[in-house]
């Protein structure tokens, strides 16, 4: 009888290597490509920053000592990579069917259990991650077992007060205004490196609020008779999400819609800068397993084993990854 779990199909590369055949429904920050994927080697990465200063060069006398620059100190933060687990098992009587003597697809339908058990928790680490990259955009980034990462606090920058727009003021060009303090702020905040454009995540209520209001419904009014306050919609990045163009802002509502809990407050907008080159980050630390020790992590690894009394397997699927903002400051909030 052959023995299919002690097959090479069934060891930590290949069922590793087989997640990525599974097909699983991808987030909406994962669409936008907003974070870059780091393989590292190690289990936790260090992140050096220097402050940006810029200063005047005083003119100074010719042939004589120019003026000296305070260069700013590095500081070094080291992040714990999370790790994240799922076991599952396969026991004998689950593959009791394809038992027979001499089966070529045996094997194959062997393999088909074992992806079933991994494709119902492939989900969960899609959702996981979802989370905490919008967690990493908010600037504090809550896990399941109800810790945080506050990236203001780790950075040692001060979080800015919440942005009041106004959604329901009528005074003519405000919201507009408003909307170019922002993307100042966002400049400022960057020091010159340049950027596509900001986004701002937005929780229904709000996107409600960006939709009534009277500057945005007089700005589009004409356009296609009005087709863009119908369809909440501009631009080439739509997903299932309604998305609005306005002063130099992308507003998208962004829904929760199987109520997972991944979502943005219902009154409040979150803006970013997208573009910016290596401004949100997933660090993948290796698995804690033999084979993978000092070698470039990955998304996911998957790995089984014999149950001691020979009625099965168990197995388990890992995730080991960090989701960053790099530069905070950069983060901001909003209310209507």
């Amino acid at each position: 009888m052959l023995d299919v779990f002690n097959h090479d199909a069934f060891s930590v590369i290949s069922l590793t290597n087989a997640i990525r055949d599974l097909k699983y429904k991808p987030s909406r920050i994962m669409e936008l490509g907003l974070f870059t994927p780091v393989p590292v080697t190690t289990t936790n990465i260090a992140i050096e920053r220097i402050g940006d200063m810029l200063q005047l060069v005083k003119p100074s006398p010719r042939g004589g000592p120019g003026e000296t620059r305070d260069m700013p100190k590095a500081k070094l933060r080291s992040f714990q990579v999370p790790h994240f687990q799922r076991d599952w098992s396969v026991v004998a009587d689950e593959v009791q069917g394809v038992r027979d003597f001499g089966s070529e697809n045996r094997l194959k339908t062997v393999q088909g259990v074992v992806a079933g058990k991994m494709m119902a928790h492939m989900s969960d680490f899609a959702l996981t991650e979802e989370h905490a990259r919008l967690g990493a955009i908010k600037g504090i980034i809550t896990y399941a077992d109800g810790s945080t990462l506050n990236l203001f606090n780790e950075f040692g920058i001060r979080q800015k007060a919440a942005i009041n727009f106004d959604l329901a003021r009528k005074k003519d060009g405000a919201l507009n205004e408003i909307c170019g303090d922002v993307i100042h702020m966002m400049c400022e905040a960057l020091g010159g490196v340049p950027y596509d454009y900001v986004h701002a995540f937005c929780g229904r209520g709000y996107f409600k609020k960006l939709l009534k209001s009277e500057e945005v419904r007089e700005t589009y009014k004409g356009w296609s008779d009005a087709k863009i306050l119908r369809e909440a919609f501009i631009g080439t990045t739509r997903g299932k999400n309604r998305i609005l163009e306005f002063g130099g802002i992308v507003w998208e509502e962004y829904l929760d819609f199987s109520n997972t809990g991944v979502s943005v407050g219902d009154n409040e907008c979150h803006l970013f800068p997208v573009g910016v080159p290596n401004l949100f980050q997933t660090y993948y630390a290796p698995a804690d397993l033999l084979e993978t020790v000092n070698t470039p992590g990955r998304r996911l690894y998957a790995q089984q084993w014999r149950m001691p009394n020979n009625k099965g397997i168990n197995g388990e699927m890992q995730m080991n990854a960090l989701q960053l903002c790099t530069r905070p400051a950069t983060l901001l909030k909003g209310t209507g």
